[in-house]
């Protein structure tokens, strides 16, 4: 991998022979864990300018250039966050000559209080090629990080590392996109009867000028059919068209709760493990062909062009003296180039087997295709692959190996028909009938179910204190609870419509297996699994904890104090917030200097709110709500195993606690200046 300095360029044919699709990662990492901020990316004529508004891909419009670029969304790292680009470059309109890839922040938030601001870039197979790492962002709410531009018909890459102090629309604005600041009237005028309006109205401010780096001279060009300046604009709006599903069915016709609705996609006929992978890949698959949006969601990570998907299965490929079967095959195709990749699917919790990837990775690269993709319950975690896969180095064509969970592949769907919508109705019911599969006991596919051999021995040796540090057990439990975490941010974030992310508080730059180990070593010592995620729109970080040693199971969140009102207005606020919490919430008053005041369950505060004041006259700064439940004992997802009885606590904290406060972190604004 080459690192790149600030204003550094280099081709990516020199350093890959995959680079006709890639993607590119944007990263950061925050002291307090909540540091967020939005990618944006312009594609650019040989002008400097956007052709048209629709060049312009951000949170309201996350694909453009006819889905040559797609924003993939953010994935969780070890220190922090990272918003990932997929780029078909071969499938860039022949207009665009420069492609800018930018961020932006909101609310006064500025880049220079975020650390680790990286960038990396990497190929089809999934090998990394370069990495720019800014040293001072500044006191900036606007960041270009890089371009990709042509240069003699091939692609190169240039580190900028530039501020905007104007925001987004500052940078949208200079680059020629027509932004709309008066949101109010977009709201009305593009939303129709059902339709969904996004959360977040636009882009803010007026533009500071920057004058842009030379960019490379065109290469000679097919003409277009106009001049850019007489297409005409569409400005960026904030309402949504597409189709979503209600949440709640409509009334059913059936005469009694005997009759069952016809599904596409029936379960009963399933009886072993075998029918179970077999028809999970097919319906997959087929729903991934036929619904492009869904399609394109779950391969633009894995180095996919945007182009023709067909899926198929039991395909019969020669492998030495016998032929092998992967369980499917998905094609696409793009201006006549192929991208293949080989499916081999688990289910029921069943694992991957080694000899089976490898042999359909040997496959893949004595074919050219260009990945194989894993499929099942078990969830990757970064720097500890499911399977390990030997690489023939002889070989110069390279095969890259990616991991889906089912968990996540509910999620894709449950996002697109419930909140983010797709093209057409009969697509949203396609992608339900997936949905309603998926969930069913009977198929399989049901995401992370086990805690893993080591989590019984694991409990006794916390129990009797006969668990040392070092012992490779606990690091097993402490990768398993990563996994369920994960899981439980895809499932709570598909509910809500909602970033739902881990958050990791680990020193930066750490290496996850040393991170691992050293929570291992926390868990022979003190018996605690302990985690936090981040739900975006509410007003704190919801914290889990597991107390092997009592057996109790802890969800928390802490909630700042309202800068208005008397000290016992305040108090007397939070509890009627909280009127329909349950009556067993534990209630902390935290004090300035990290301390704990007075505390008490929400039934025995009800009528006596002030005994929440501090004693000592000590200033209040915020709330910590807790709910406590015993945790289950088996290592399944059973009724009364301890992944079913997490899922209960964060369900039940959520709907009882988190989602009744009123507290709201700011809706963004279009026009007018930053939030």
């Amino acid at each position: 991998m080459q690192k790149m300095t600030k204003g550094a360029n280099v081709g990516l044919a020199e350093l890959s022979e995959n680079a006709g699709s890639v993607v590119m990662s944007l990263g950061w990492s925050s002291p307090t864990g909540q540091g967020d901020a939005d990618v944006s990316v312009l594609l650019l004529d040989g002008n400097g300018k956007v052709g048209s508004d629709t060049d312009f891909c951000f949170y309201n419009n996350p694909v453009a250039g006819d889905g040559s670029v797609q924003l993939l969304g953010k994935t969780p790292t070890a220190d922090g966050d990272e918003d990932r680009i997929s780029f078909d470059l071969d499938a860039v309109p022949a207009r665009v000559e420069q492609i800018v890839v930018a961020a932006s922040r909101y609310g006064g938030a500025r880049f220079g209080d975020l650390d680790d601001l990286h960038l990396t870039l990497a190929d089809g197979a999934g090998d990394s090629l370069v990495q720019f790492s800014v040293e001072d962002a500044g006191e900036v709410s606007a960041f270009i990080f890089g371009e990709l531009y042509r240069r003699g018909g091939a692609w190169k890459f240039r580190a900028v590392g530039q501020g905007y102090a104007s925001g987004l629309a500052g940078l949208a604005t200079d680059f020629g996109v027509d932004i709309d600041d008066d949101a109010g009237g977009e709201e009305q005028a593009g939303a129709g009867p059902g339709a969904e309006v996004d959360r977040e109205a636009g882009p803010e401010s007026i533009p500071a000028q920057r004058t842009p780096e030379p960019a490379p001279a065109p290469a000679a060009e097919p003409a277009v059919e106009g001049p850019a300046e007489a297409k005409p604009r569409t400005r960026p709006r904030t309402a949504r068209k597409k189709v979503t599903l209600p949440r709640s069915a409509k009334k059913s016709l059936a005469e009694n709760e005997s009759w069952r609705t016809a599904r596409l996609f029936p379960l009963s006929a399933l009886r072993n493990d075998r029918e179970r992978e077999t028809r999970a890949t097919s319906v997959l698959l087929s729903v991934m062909a036929q619904v492009p949006e869904f399609g394109r969601r779950l391969t633009a990570g894995f180095g996919a062009p945007a182009g023709r998907m067909e899926t198929f299965t039991e395909v019969s490929l020669p492998h030495g003296d016998s032929p092998r079967r992967p369980d499917g095959v998905i094609r696409v195709e793009r201006a006549g180039k192929l991208w293949t990749a080989l499916v081999e699917t688990k289910t029921n919790g069943n694992a991957l087997k080694p000899d089976q990837v490898q042999a359909y990775t040997d496959i893949a690269a004595r074919r050219g295709y260009e990945a194989v993709i894993t499929l099942s319950n078990d969830v990757a975690l970064e720097g500890s692959p499911l399977v390990e896969v030997r690489t023939d180095g002889r070989r110069k064509h390279k095969v890259a190996l990616w991991h889906l969970s089912w968990a996540e592949v509910a999620h894709q769907a449950q996002m697109l028909i419930r909140h983010e919508g797709v093209g057409t109705a009969a697509h949203a019911w396609l992608l339900q009938e997936l949905l309603h599969y998926l969930q069913h006991e009977h198929s399989g596919c049901h995401g992370f179910q086990n805690m893993g051999a080591s989590w019984v021995p694991v409990r006794k040796g916390i129990d009797d204190e006969t668990l040392c540090q070092g012992d490779p057990r606990a690091t097993e439990v402490i990768e398993n609870w990563e996994r369920l975490v994960r899981q439980v941010c895809l499932r709570l974030g598909g509910e809500l419509g909602q970033k739902v992310l881990p958050v990791q508080r680990a020193k930066r730059g750490s290496d996850p297996r040393a991170r691992r180990a050293d929570l291992a070593d926390q868990l022979c010592a003190h018996g605690r699994l302990h985690a936090e995620i981040r739900i975006e729109g509410t007003p704190g970080i919801l914290a889990m904890a597991a107390d092997l040693r009592t057996g109790k199971l802890r969800t928390s969140i802490e909630v700042p104090v309202s800068e208005q009102g008397y000290p016992l207005s305040k108090v007397k606020r939070l509890i009627r917030q909280l009127e329909a919490a349950p009556a067993d919430l534990h209630i902390e008053t935290l004090v300035e200097g990290d301390g704990v005041g007075p505390r008490g369950t929400l039934e025995r505060l009800r009528p006596e709110p002030g005994d929440l004041l501090p004693r000592d006259g000590a200033e209040m700064t915020g709330f910590r709500l807790s709910l406590f439940k015993g945790m289950g004992n088996g290592r399944g997802s059973a009724e009364t195993g301890f992944i079913r009885s997490v899922d209960d606590a964060v369900d039940r904290f959520h709907a009882g606690v988190v989602a009744p406060l009123e507290l709201r972190v700011p809706a963004r604004r279009s026009g007018g200046g930053e939030r």
